[in-house]
């Protein structure tokens, strides 16, 4: 059972993860970059070349990276029960639609965002205890 104060450190935590992993989604510049990264390391792993991404699919994953950097910047600012139990949820979306592609063939390198997102998903989702509950926020509105 998590405490309040460790339970905050982890949300912070997992918003700093995200913050790290998806700034670079949030421009196209940024994101061209990143995916000649991993197309690199994936073939250096040896798996198949990353495929090229039509226009349509790089601007949802600059929307996604938009999103999911504010979201991060939120919970680094403000972290709280109520955030850290949405994350949960959220990273348990993200966790099952990238089991979902990779089921679909989609690049081994995705196992390794998927095992944080399952990782960070359990942790926030851990039971809290009862005390830490009725604690008022870190950050009143």
């Amino acid at each position: 059972m998590w405490n309040r104060s460790v339970y905050l450190r982890l949300v912070r935590a997992s918003a700093l993860y995200d913050l790290l992993v998806t700034a670079p989604f949030a421009t196209p510049w940024s994101l061209a970059w990143l995916l000649r990264q991993l197309d690199a390391l994936g073939q250096w792993l040896g798996f198949a070349a990353l495929p090229v991404f039509p226009p349509e699919a790089l601007l949802l994953g600059n929307l996604l990276g938009s999103l999911v950097c504010v979201w991060s910047v939120l919970r680094l600012v403000r972290p709280s029960l109520l955030l850290g139990r949405y994350d949960a949820v959220a990273r348990g979306l993200f966790a099952l639609w990238q089991a979902w592609a990779l089921y679909q063939g989609a690049s081994p390198l995705l196992a390794g965002f998927l095992v944080f997102e399952i990782g960070f998903g359990i942790a926030q989702a851990w039971p809290v205890s009862p005390a830490a509950r009725r604690s008022p926020p870190l950050h009143p509105c």
